[in-house]
């Protein structure tokens, strides 16, 4: 393939959080934005909203999908708070992916934890919905992907499919740290692992992508079908402070090639997106694809669209 597949015309900060927000839980960022289809007329964007200490809950804000800078709704509570003391996501909870069923909607989700010698751990939870996607509850108060050989730290699923019995599962796992001006930053890449049962994911996958020169963390693995092949957006950082969205293609979903060349959006010259831009997730609306992504750290002021003519699928 010659050229981006997706040419982005950036639709501007569509929800920020200052004009928008809604209680204390939700002060500040819209972290990972992941869209939805809710109805014809409506996308549902799940995002992970902080606290004033900076812990997150998961939440909601409904989009006119002909007009996603209309503002719908916005969910007055958390659909899924913090964990349990105690437990891998009693510190904050951010959104990994929503997958819609027959029974109901799967919600897969990152779930933070403090220790006393790390940063933080971050491991993936499971959550359904059986009200239309109001509210979550947990299948259970452990990890589904907990620790295994090179994710001693993380293994946060971000892109799920259900195809033929099996649940295709894209995630980032590392297990070190990159110290830049004396402070500790995760170091972590992209595996994939598949299994028919959401309760046994096996913890080893099969590693996707890994960082590339002064990257140390390469990460937030979003996986479309397009084309007759898998397509990843990603999310990369390195050590002298980039951190920017980057693009894959692979015929199997286990073996990529990168083409960043290819990602089709880039920073602004000024604004909430100038120097960061990062978590970008994709939806199809009418003849056209649109893209929910992050700003300047990590969408501390809300998120906003990009729209490209095209298909998924």
């Amino acid at each position: 393939m010659s050229g981006p597949m997706f040419r982005w015309e950036k639709e501007g900060l569509t929800f920020r959080i200052s004009d928008h927000g809604v209680g204390s839980w939700m002060a500040n960022s819209a972290l990972t934005p992941t869209p939805m289809r809710l109805d014809d007329e409506t996308i549902r964007v799940y995002a992970g909203f902080r606290d004033g200490a900076g812990v997150s809950r998961i939440g909601y804000v409904d989009v006119l999908a002909d007009a996603p800078a209309k503002i719908v709704r916005v969910s007055h509570r958390p659909v899924l708070d913090i964990g349990r003391d105690g437990c891998f996501d009693d510190n904050g909870v951010i959104l990994g992916d929503v997958v819609p069923t027959a029974d109901g909607i799967y919600m897969f989700y990152v779930g933070f934890q403090l220790v006393a010698k790390a940063k933080f751990l971050a491991f993936t939870g499971l959550a359904k919905s059986s009200n239309g996607g109001e509210s979550f509850t947990r299948l259970s108060e452990a990890p589904i992907l907990d620790r295994g050989p090179g994710q001693t730290t993380i293994g946060a699923v971000h892109s799920v499919m259900f195809e033929r019995g099996l649940w295709k599962i894209w995630f980032a796992c590392g297990d070190g740290w990159q110290y830049i001006g004396g402070k500790p930053y995760p170091q972590y890449h992209i595996r994939y692992v598949e299994t028919p049962d959401l309760l046994a994911v096996p913890r080893l996958g099969h590693d996707c992508l890994k960082p590339q020169g002064d990257e140390y963390r390469i990460g937030r693995p979003r996986v479309y079908r397009v084309g007759g092949q898998f397509v990843m957006y990603f999310t990369y950082g390195t050590t002298s402070g980039d951190y920017l969205p980057g693009i894959a293609y692979s015929l199997d979903g286990r073996n990529w090639v990168r083409k960043d060349q290819d990602v089709g959006i880039s920073l602004s010259a000024s604004g909430w997106d100038s120097r960061t831009l990062c978590y970008p997730a994709l939806i199809q609306h009418r003849d056209n694809v649109l893209m929910f992504y992050n700003g300047n750290d990590m969408g501390v002021e809300g998120f906003g669209v990009a729209r490209s003519s095209g298909t998924l699928g």
